[in-house]
């Protein structure tokens, strides 16, 4: 089969994408698929494939979401006149902003490309934290309560909300990153002002969110199945940018020691989060476990990691589902749907 994998990208989570390409590319050929890997910041001027794949993820999430140069025409040149016309599907890989948020996902359909993942407007819906979290609630799926605060904020009356709501400690962070770009925990009221200018710097929105303590889950969704409860255990800190993707920094537990009833009540909340964002073929559906055992729906993933750290792969393999085949069936689920 032709496939386009379209990996790399200008969001902050480039490097990201980039790994997971490289991992999807290798993993399709070895399924005897002809694939071509173009990255859409270059536009018609694609570089050979091994100089598009030489990077390293760094161990500190990016710093602000500096595009350079970037130019809307390059993502647009790419699928106008870098896809061949005879490509059977598309594997999109590009994490985050002008990826993941329905923008390329317009333009394939303006082509009338097959492509994987989610459609136009699940996948924007699913990308804006904002959005989706209503969309959750209006649906009766339990979220963290949250306070949206723009650029033209008073820092004082929002401490006072914060305090009357939930307190502290808070989540801060940008609507339509991921990754945990520009995310920040906070545990007291001084801390509050700097983490709120740097989830900014990606973002003219960000939300506060009440802190759940409790565990980290996560519930991948395959072909409108959800595998095996993920639970996630940083060995520092919390699951930050630096733990994601770096070996060894945090340990995962597949499946969850949860309870039978609970794993199965979770992975029914996280089917009825993906279905009304309309996702289909793949995606990942995230978690806070208070200590009650109450599951807060945290955001839905339409383009979920695919390095070598990552969930959903985890989750797959839990139930004999290796990388290669994982990859295949995200295929041929594009080309079923």
């Amino acid at each position: 089969m032709k496939i386009a994998l379209l990996c790399g990208g200008v969001s902050p989570e480039r490097d990201i994408s980039l790994a997971s390409g490289r991992n999807v590319a290798e993993a399709l050929r070895s399924k005897d698929h002809d694939v071509s890997v173009l990255d859409p910041a270059f536009g018609t001027n694609q570089p050979p494939e091994d100089e598009i794949f030489e990077f390293s993820i760094k161990s500190e999430a990016p710093k602000n979401n500096n595009q350079g140069t970037f130019s809307q025409r390059s993502y647009i040149d790419t699928v106008n006149n870098g896809l061949p016309d005879d490509t059977s599907v598309v594997f999109i890989a590009l994490h985050g902003t002008w990826g993941e948020d329905g923008k390329v996902q317009s333009l394939l359909e303006f082509r009338g490309l097959r492509y994987t993942g989610s459609g136009v407007l699940a996948s924007a819906l699913a990308m804006d934290k904002l959005v989706s979290k209503r969309i959750f609630t209006e649906s009766g799926i339990l979220t963290p309560p949250w306070i949206t605060v723009r650029k033209n904020l008073d820092l004082l009356n929002l401490k006072r909300e914060i305090d009357l709501q939930f307190g502290y400690p808070v989540v801060v962070k940008p609507v339509n990153q991921g990754s945990t770009v520009g995310m920040a925990i906070v545990q007291q009221d001084d801390r509050l002002g700097g983490a709120i200018d740097i989830a900014f710097r990606f973002s003219d929105t960000i939300i506060i969110e009440m802190y759940v303590p409790g565990k980290e889950i996560t519930v991948a969704v395959l072909d409108d199945q959800a595998l095996p409860l993920i639970e996630i255990r940083p060995k520092q800190g919390y699951y930050d940018y630096k733990n994601k993707y770096t070996a060894g920094m945090t340990e995962y537990l597949v499946p969850a020691p949860i309870d039978e009833k609970m794993s199965s009540d979770i992975q029914d909340i996280a089917l009825d989060a993906f279905n009304v964002i309309g996702c289909k073929g793949f995606g990942r559906i995230d978690f806070r476990v208070d200590t009650a055992g109450k599951a807060y729906c945290l955001e839905a993933n339409t383009i979920p990691g695919l390095t070598n750290t990552s969930l959903v792969p985890k989750a797959a393999r839990a139930v004999g589902i290796d990388f290669g085949e994982l990859c295949d069936r995200i295929v041929k689920n594009a080309l079923s749907s």
